[in-house]
């Protein structure tokens, strides 16, 4: 990665849709320059993917939360294969610590979150943190100066 694949690479992460014309502009590239670019980071797997951001609240998921999932003895493999059919689960990590699981949900009401949950606590114990708003989302990944 060299300067001009960072600039280029902090032009997509503002906005993906951006044209290559004008991200070229902004790094002194031509169009086909930045083209090029770009489709050797995908080949090398450093651009994966380009998503659409979606308002959850406009789509009437009123709630957003984090549950952390402490799972029983023998209920993790079943759950690593169930999570995957959870429409609420927009995030799923499993990780270190006293918990296997932590998540990003969306829920229409506290009703479908305790709903929710009651369908979480047969594989383990669980927490659940309301999330009340964003502080950083979706945050640039930056060259570090070393």
């Amino acid at each position: 990665m060299d300067e001009l694949n960072w600039k280029i690479l902090a032009c997509l992460q503002v906005n993906a849709r951006e044209s290559f014309s004008s991200i070229g502009r902004k790094v002194g590239l031509t169009s086909p320059a930045v083209k090029e670019r770009v489709a050797k980071m995908q080949d090398a797997g450093i651009i994966q993917d380009f998503k659409t951001v979606v308002s959850h609240t406009h789509l009437g998921f009123q709630l957003r939360a984090i549950i952390t999932l402490r799972a029983f003895v023998g209920k993790l493999k079943p759950f690593l294969e169930h999570v995957k059919n959870f429409d609420e689960v927009l995030n799923c990590y499993r990780i270190t610590g006293n918990e296997n699981i932590i998540m990003e949900v969306v829920l229409q009401n506290q009703s479908h979150l305790e709903k929710f949950i009651d369908t979480l606590i047969t594989y383990g114990e669980t927490r659940t943190h309301i999330i009340l708003s964003n502080v950083i989302s979706n945050a640039q990944v930056k060259k570090v100066n070393k």
